[in-house]
C-alpha cells in the first residue's frame, strides 16, 4: 500500500502533472532513497534527448565587482564601497586577458556576476557588454542574476523589463539563476535582508522568459531553511516555468548546491555546513520529480565532490556543469573541488555515461580541439 502511494505520485510526475506540496513532502519524508533515485533516473531518461550522455561545459566565472550593498551572511567575497584596499571593478583589459585565456582552453562563454554596486547603472552594463561583444563576437554572456537586474533597474530609474530589454540588446545572452538561495521571505530576511525580495527575483525571471531570454534556476540549501521551505522553492520554480510563453525556453536547468559556511557570518552565528550525501541525492531526485517541466539538472561537483556528483547522475541529474576556469564566491566559503576538461570527462565515463561538451543552451559543441 505504501509503495502504491509513492508510485501514484511518481506516475503523476511522469505524465507531466503538477505535484502538490503534500505529494513532494511525502516523497521527501517517506520514500526510500533507492526508490526515489530509480524513479528520478527513469524520468531523466524520459526528459533528455540521449539518456546515455552526460553534458559538461567550459566557461569562466568572472566577477564584475566585489562591491555589494546586500551584505549576505553566507558570502565572504563581497566588500563595502568604503573598503578601498579590497574593492575593485574589473577593467576591460582584465576582461580581455581572461577571455583570451578562456578561448585558449576551449571556452565560449563568461558567467559574469558581481555585487549590487551602488554606482554601476544600466549604462555601465550596456557599455561593458557592447565592448566585449564588439571585440569577441563569438562570446556568449551568461550575465548577472535576478537580484542584479532588479538592483540595476532601481538605481537607473527604470523597470526590470526595460533593464532586461536593454541588457539583451547590448549583448546579454542568458540569465543565471544566481541570488535565489532559498526562495522564502523568512530565509531571505534572515540571511540577505538588503537583497531584492523573493517576489522581485521571481518577476525578473518571469519577465526574462517573456522576452525569451533563457535562464537557469538555482538553490543554495543547508543553512537555516526548513524542508518545507525547500519544497516551496521548488514549487515556485515549477510554477514560473509553467507560466513561460509558449515557445520560450525559460529555465534551461536547475542547479542545487550545499551551503559552504567556512568564514561566513552565518558560521559566526552558529550556522555550520553539515553535508550529507544521502540528503543531497534525495534533493536531486525530488527536484527531478517536482521540476518535471525543466529538462536539465546539474550535479554540483564543486560543493559535493566527484563521487557524490557521479551518484547523482543515476538519480536524476544529467549534467556535470562547467570545469569553472575561475570561480571565487563559493570557493571563498570552503568549496575546494576542482576539475580539468580531462578530469570531468573521465568522471562522467566512470559513472557509465558518454561525456558531451555543450553550450549554455545544451546544444552539443564540437570537441575536436580536445583530442
Amino acid at each position: 500500500m505504501i509503495e502504491q502511494k509513492f508510485s501514484e505520485i511518481v506516475q503523476k510526475s511522469f505524465e507531466g502533472g503538477r505535484l502538490s506540496k503534500e505529494d513532494v513532502l511525502t516523497l521527501w519524508h517517506e520514500a526510500p532513497l533507492p526508490y526515489l533515485m530509480d524513479a528520478a533516473d527513469l524520468l531523466r531518461q524520459q526528459k533528455v534527448a540521449d539518456p546515455e550522455v552526460v553534458t559538461w561545459q567550459i566557461d569562466r566565472n568572472v566577477n564584475i565587482t566585489n562591491v555589494c550593498i546586500s551584505g549576505c551572511k553566507f558570502c565572504n567575497f563581497h566588500c563595502r564601497l568604503s573598503e578601498r584596499d579590497k574593492s575593485y571593478i574589473t577593467s576591460l583589459d582584465e576582461y580581455y586577458t581572461k577571455i583570451d585565456e578562456t578561448r585558449a582552453l576551449g571556452g565560449d562563454q563568461l558567467l559574469l556576476q558581481g555585487g549590487l554596486h551602488p554606482h554601476l547603472d544600466i549604462e555601465y552594463y550596456e557599455n561593458l557588454f557592447r565592448s566585449l561583444k564588439e571585440r569577441y563576437p563569438w562570446l556568449r554572456l551568461n550575465a548577472l542574476g535576478a537580484p542584479e537586474v532588479s538592483h540595476i533597474a532601481r538605481i537607473s530609474g527604470i523597470t526590470p523589463a526595460e533593464a532586461l530589454r536593454r541588457l539583451h540588446e547590448a549583448g546579454l545572452d542568458t540569465l543565471p539563476g544566481a541570488g535565489a538561495e532559498i526562495l522564502s521571505p523568512r530565509v531571505r530576511k534572515a540571511i540577505s535582508p538588503a537583497k531584492p525580495t523573493v517576489e522581485e527575483w521571481a518577476e525578473v525571471m518571469r519577465e526574462a522568459h517573456r522576452q525569451d531570454i533563457p535562464s537557469t534556476a538555482t538553490m543554495m540549501y543547508g543553512h537555516i531553511e526548513t524542508i518545507e521551505e525547500r519544497i516551496d522553492h521548488l514549487l515556485l520554480l515549477r510554477d514560473i516555468q509553467a507560466d513561460k510563453p509558449e515557445g520560450a525556453r525559460g529555465f534551461t536547468a536547475f542547479i542545487p548546491w550545499i551551503f559552504c559556511s567556512t568564514g561566513t557570518r552565518l558560521e559566526e552565528e552558529g550556522v555550520v555546513s553539515h553535508f550529507s550525501a544521502d540528503e543531497y541525492l534525495r534533493l536531486v531526485a525530488v527536484s527531478r520529480l517536482t521540476l518535471n517541466n525543466i529538462n536539465n539538472i546539474q550535479a554540483s561537483w564543486l560543493t559535493v565532490g566527484k563521487e557524490v556528483a557521479q551518484r547523482a547522475l543515476r538519480g536524476g541529474a544529467n549534467d556535470m556543469g562547467s570545469i569553472m576556469i575561475e570561480e571565487n564566491v563559493v570557493s571563498s566559503a570552503g568549496a575546494n573541488n576542482r576539475f580539468s576538461a580531462d578530469g570531468i570527462r573521465a568522471a562522467i565515463r566512470e559513472a557509465g555515461f558518454t561525456p558531451r561538451l555543450r553550450d549554455q543552451l545544451y546544444n552539443y559543441r564540437d570537441e575536436s580541439f580536445l583530442l
